[in-house]
């Protein structure tokens, strides 16, 4: 009960209502050990399969983005029709694996420092997060 009694507050902090359905989204995004990484589609897939639940991709999508503008979500653009969302909001690189479609945490120890040479005028750099794309190398498959 605990456990729901956070959810529904979570969800009254992001101005939404506490019904069923996004007490049940919460469940699924952070009822976890490790870090979901997921479309909206991939979501509503995983409702299904986890909670034999039934919520509409529009009320599962307006969720989601209400999170992530509240900051308990990030938003990770893979290009301009895909956005993957992360459960760990901190500052992070990632690998985005383009044969398996899968968005996978790379520690900030496996990247050297990062030397930004131009900035805007009047801006500061809040953070710096890396996506490196991965592919199959099939030359190597002979």
């Amino acid at each position: 009960m605990t456990k729901n009694f956070n959810f529904i507050e979570k969800l009254r902090q992001t101005g939404l209502r506490p019904t069923k359905q996004r007490v049940k989204i919460c469940e699924v995004l952070f009822n976890r050990e490790k870090t979901f990484h997921f479309t909206i589609n991939d979501l509503v897939k995983k409702i299904s399969e986890e909670l034999n639940e039934k919520i509409s991709l529009a009320t599962v999508y307006n969720t989601v983005h209400a999170f992530e503008k509240k900051g308990y979500l990030k938003e990770i653009s893979i290009n301009s029709d895909k956005s993957y969302f992360d459960t760990n909001i901190s500052a992070h690189h990632h690998f985005y694996d383009e044969d398996n479609q899968e968005l996978i945490d790379c520690s900030e120890n496996d990247i050297d420092s990062i030397n930004i040479k131009k900035n805007i005028t009047g801006k500061k750099i809040n953070s710096i997060e890396v996506l490196i794309r991965v592919a199959s190398d099939n030359q190597n498959q002979n």
